[in-house]
């Protein structure tokens, strides 16, 4: 949207959000806390004071502790010790601080959910539509001006289920914000989000906090990510909750965490031996034919919705393509075509490793060639299970692991969890872990029988600085051996290694 539609929106919608009686910026003490969850025990008691009027962005990297703070301050986990004080006008905490995590970008989680559920028809149908939710929120009273600011108007119809990770997250916020919260705070604001979204969102927020209606707190893993409305920062790193800082001196603070791209060169050199740890049993996969994906006029329609628009698209062995495109224009329909996730695609002319969809094949014949990751698949892995049962569920292409590996199998996700700098992440529980090294344990499976397709939707997604660059260097690493061929979408061409040398940008249809 062009910041000049956008400025008399947002200035409609901030009058409204103020409307509220004696409104007045809040304060949260929190005076040596020590929860009572073991799981999640910080070193040592927390204290920190919000105050009045402060934006606060807690930074640090994957796993230390930075989630942990927000329910804490959401109330969460009870405290074993110490308290937590609240602005009397905070009462009732669960309506007057809301909290956008991680996987809120991904859509609701719960046990009925699948991988496949998304590109399934009939299942989809019987998802509540964006219409439908934000109806519950604001009654009859839909403010038409406010969901045009980020497009929410345009998928009102669209069933949950079927929005994109970029467009859930959109939605997410508009829901969050239509119930006027004092406190809101968001996990990873700008993931998921393509270039004008994130621009426009940081350019909102900051106007939204500028106008003293709510206070914001953000959790971040990269510095580079602060935004300029942030008033004060707080380091958290090894489960320590560090000393809030103005944000004007925060370059005098040293964030445990490296930002060069000389790191894990161990790791780095040891990922140039991948073609020594494939897994035998697998079998060699490389077909006669020089030609991975070929896609001819290939159309997928949701009801009245066109996602792809008579699609042509032909990637050849040993190619790097990135793939794409603003939020919404159907990236994540088309891998879930080449992933034989969406059953559109036996009505369409595609041939996938020189098979024809549609002659015979299985599905898992297709799978066994890829190595996946995808916000789709982070939001379906909702079991608890240990870290390393995550990582050799990539042998056999489930969610879950529902068959016992092979012997000398678990050896093998051992070493690629090496690589990935999470071998300690072993025996944890997968959803003990947070988000980003969630990712990183997914990312591992993508890669752990060393596929032929390799293929990873938005894979730097909540990776702090350190393992985004540890990450990067495993996949030029991987890409630059002959006959891989490699697919990658995101949203700043910046991200795309090196390796690139083939592009598909797709456009919005309706």
């Amino acid at each position: 949207m062009d910041l000049f539609v956008f400025e008399p929106i947002l200035s409609v919608f901030l009058c409204n959000f103020a409307d509220t009686k004696g409104f007045s910026f809040m304060m949260i003490e929190i005076k040596d806390a020590v929860l009572r969850n073991p799981e999640f025990i910080f070193r040592g008691p927390v204290s920190l004071t919000i105050e009045n009027g402060e934006h606060i962005a807690f930074i640090g990297p994957n796993g230390g502790g930075k989630s942990v703070m927000t329910q804490m301050i959401t109330g969460k986990y009870p405290l074993r010790k110490g308290h937590i004080v609240y602005d009397t006008e905070l009462f009732p905490v669960h309506k007057n601080i809301k909290f956008m995590s991680f996987k809120d970008s991904y859509g609701p989680v719960d046990s009925s959910y699948y991988l496949q559920q998304r590109w399934n028809s009939q299942d989809s149908e019987e998802s509540p539509s964006v219409r439908d939710v934000l109806a519950a929120v604001m009654g009859d009273d839909c403010d038409d001006s406010f969901l045009s600011l980020f497009g929410v108007n345009k998928m009102l119809d669209k069933q949950l289920v079927l929005l994109s990770s970029g467009e859930m997250r959109k939605f997410q916020l508009t829901k969050a914000l239509l119930n006027r919260p004092r406190i809101l705070i968001i996990d990873n604001p700008f993931i998921g989000l393509d270039v004008d979204t994130r621009a426009l969102l940081c350019d909102f927020l900051g106007k939204l906090a500028g106008m003293g209606n709510v206070q914001i707190i953000l959790l971040l893993s990269k510095a580079n990510e602060i935004p300029d409305f942030v008033t004060h920062i707080v380091p958290v790193n090894n489960m320590c909750c560090g000393k809030k800082t103005k944000r004007c001196d925060f370059r005098d603070v040293k964030p445990e965490m490296p930002v060069t791209r000389d790191l894990h060169p161990e790791k780095v050199s040891v990922a140039a031996e991948f073609s020594s740890v494939r897994p035998p049993e697998l079998g060699d996969f490389k077909s006669a034919n020089d030609i991975v994906i070929d896609m001819r006029n290939v159309t997928v329609k949701y009801g009245e919705h066109t996602i792809l628009d008579s699609l042509n698209w032909t990637v050849r062995r040993g190619e790097k393509w990135s793939l794409l495109g603003r939020n919404g224009t159907g990236k994540s329909t088309l891998l879930s075509l080449v992933c034989a996730d969406n059953p559109q695609g036996y009505a369409c002319d595609i041939t996938l490793f020189g098979s024809r969809r549609g002659s015979g094949e299985s599905i898992w014949e297709i799978k066994k060639r890829i190595g996946y990751v995808s916000p789709e698949m982070h939001r379906s892995y909702s079991e608890n299970i240990p870290a390393i049962n995550i990582v050799a569920s990539g042998l056999h292409d489930s969610i879950g692991l529902y068959v016992r590996p092979k012997q000398g199998h678990f050896a093998v996700c051992e070493w690629w969890m090496n690589i990935f700098g999470i071998l300690h992440l072993r025996d944890r529980m997968f959803l003990q872990l947070s988000d980003g090294e969630q990712r990183m344990v997914l990312l591992a499976r993508a890669f752990v029988k060393d596929p032929e397709l390799l293929i990873l939707d938005e894979p730097f997604h909540g990776l702090d600085s350190r393992n985004h660059l540890l990450v990067q260097s495993i996949i030029e690493t991987f890409c630059y051996r002959p006959g891989k061929t490699f697919i990658m979408v995101t949203h700043y061409e910046h991200e795309l290694p090196e390796c690139i040398n083939k592009s598909l940008v797709l456009s919005k249809m309706n």
